[in-house]
């Protein structure tokens, strides 16, 4: 980040201490513009309509292969009743499938159709795109910096 940047975050914190309150330097609201600008990139260039979420969940599922519905809800960080949804949409369009789950014979557990690793190699080529896209503005040494960040904050 450069030094300007953090200028501004010890700017904001030192204003909010003292009183003064700027939206425009809060980290929250600096976030929030940015996921809005990321989300109107990603929603115009993704293939096949699929929304952030969906396309996380397909993308999560090619990495590591059939998984349950709540495992699979934990990985990409979602709550029991949204992963439902969200598989329960793919299903219906049919990018995954439900299968015996091998680890316990009372579960199911989802896994990619290959009509959804199709759309999810697809999809995935697609993103890389969006992410370059969402980076543009910064340098590449910014672009490994702010992932480092954002990832200490995750």
């Amino acid at each position: 980040m450069p030094r300007e940047k953090l200028k501004v975050v010890a700017i904001a914190t030192e204003t909010a201490d003292a009183g003064h309150y700027v939206l425009d330097e809060q980290i929250g609201f600096l976030l929030r513009v940015a996921m809005q600008r990321h989300t109107s990139i990603f929603t115009s260039r993704m293939i096949e309509g699929l929304t952030q979420t969906q396309f996380a969940a397909l993308a999560k599922l090619y990495e590591v292969g059939p998984c349950s519905q709540n495992h699979l809800g934990r990985l990409i960080f979602l709550d029991a009743a949204t992963i439902k949804g969200v598989v329960d949409r793919l299903g219906v369009r049919g990018f995954l499938t439900a299968l015996a789950d091998t680890k316990d014979r009372r579960r199911r557990a989802v896994a990619l159709t290959e009509r959804g690793r199709q759309v999810t190699e697809a999809a995935m080529v697609a993103a890389a795109g969006i992410t370059a896209a969402t980076l543009a503005p910064l340098t590449e040494d910014e672009r490994r910096l702010a992932a480092k960040l954002l990832k200490k904050l995750s």
